[in-house]
């Protein structure tokens, strides 16, 4: 194939995209960035008038202080995830999937142009409830780097899976089933709640298989400073994960895997 004429990247079609994908959940805010703030701070709310006053600290913090690190990072990667697979999914149940595979964007392109739109609702998520939570339960960022590193890649992570999902999906009961079944046990089975040094043997060494699970941990080292693993194995771990997603997404796209008629 002979270069094109947009030269080796085509940075008006990547940003158009990008764009895109922003635009989508910008223009359904009270469902894509209000509808997450609330139900973050339901979860505060149920978990601090349930458990709250009888649990104890956990990692040398109160429990809500510890539970609040895995809301924010559950939250992020649920719409993440939800951002790049609804619009795969709504535009080939509409037809319209051929308005993204015409232009002359490289594979490359598209992914990135996809992930965009999640990483920038992940981050537009993650912002506002963490400062729900400073100013309700006092949550702070003892390490912030380690805490934004950690949002981006899982937002990253999320995104790719939610590309992979979109594409394989038919339909929209296919899409609720791999969300229902797959996604959120990810995020909730993954230390959002509780230590996992409480579990029992096998989950315990389950749970490390479960790249949410690194996700969670590393954002709560950002956040109190104490976490269950290393937050350099988290990373690694987290890298590999998301290199791996996205080199599948980059193959699908290239072969018009389940994208071309």
């Amino acid at each position: 194939m002979g270069a094109r004429r947009f030269g080796r990247w085509n940075w008006t079609g990547l940003k158009t995209l990008a764009l895109r994908e922003i635009l989508r959940f910008l223009g359904v805010y009270t469902q894509t960035l209000l509808a997450p703030l609330i139900t973050a701070g339901l979860f505060l709310t149920v978990f601090a008038l349930a458990i709250g006053p009888s649990r104890g600290d956990v990692m040398g913090v109160p429990f809500i202080e510890f539970l609040a690190p895995g809301i924010l990072m559950m939250t992020v990667i649920q719409n993440a995830f939800a951002n790049s697979s609804s619009s795969i999914m709504v535009s080939k149940v509409q037809g319209n999937i051929v308005d993204t595979l015409m232009p002359p964007l490289s594979p490359v392109e598209m992914v990135l142009g996809y992930l965009a739109g999640s990483v920038a609702r992940g981050v537009f998520v993650a912002v506002p409830i963490w400062i729900l939570m400073a100013v309700v339960v006092g949550a702070g960022l003892e390490h912030p780097v380690w805490a934004v590193v950690f949002v981006l890649l899982g937002a990253t992570f999320l995104g790719g899976l939610g590309i992979i999902a979109g594409i394989i999906a038919t339909k929209f009961d296919q899409m609720a089933a791999i969300t229902n079944f797959l996604i959120t046990p990810l995020s909730f089975l993954s230390g959002t709640f509780y230590s996992i040094d409480r579990l029992p043997d096998a989950m315990f060494w389950l749970t490390h298989f479960n790249p949410v699970f690194y996700l969670i941990d590393g954002v709560r080292y950002g956040m109190i400073g104490q976490s269950d693993s290393s937050p350099w194995l988290g990373l690694i771990v987290v890298l590999i994960a998301d290199v791996l997603v996205c080199v599948l997404c980059w193959h699908w796209f290239r072969r018009g895997y389940r994208l071309k008629a």
